[in-house]
């Protein structure tokens, strides 16, 4: 059984950084990708940042460009968000997700697998 759980999350200032851990377990992603999305109340889930396991190659949505940085540690099987310079706005639910496709890695449809998601908070 896979199983993807995250961890990380909480209340931070506006300016602040927190780090979500993605541990999965069951399977590898080796040849798939490991994807962050997010879901703000009143909000359709949203794509946040992806990458693929075998080259570590990675994609952002624009509005985390230069302050969220996804890794990942094959050793450990898990995968982190790094988020910096957080803003209100970035206040979500974040979810990990495995799977993708190559079609289109910002597509929910594609990812087959889902942790629980933690909750950040940025207060202004």
């Amino acid at each position: 059984q896979v199983q993807l759980v995250e961890s990380g999350g909480g209340l931070v200032q506006a300016g602040g950084s927190l780090r979500l851990s993605c541990a999965a377990s069951g399977r590898t992603f080796s040849r798939s990708y490991m994807a962050w999305f997010r879901q703000a109340p009143g909000k359709e889930r949203e794509f946040v940042a992806t990458i693929r396991w075998s080259t570590s190659s990675t994609s952002y949505v624009d509005s985390v460009k230069g302050r969220f940085t996804i890794s990942r540690d094959n050793a450990k099987n898990t995968v982190y968000l790094q988020m910096n310079s957080l803003k209100p706005e970035d206040t979500a639910v974040y979810y990990c997700a495995g799977g993708g496709s190559s079609v289109d890695i910002t597509q929910i449809k594609f990812y087959d697998y889902w942790g629980q998601g933690t909750q950040v908070t940025v207060s202004s």
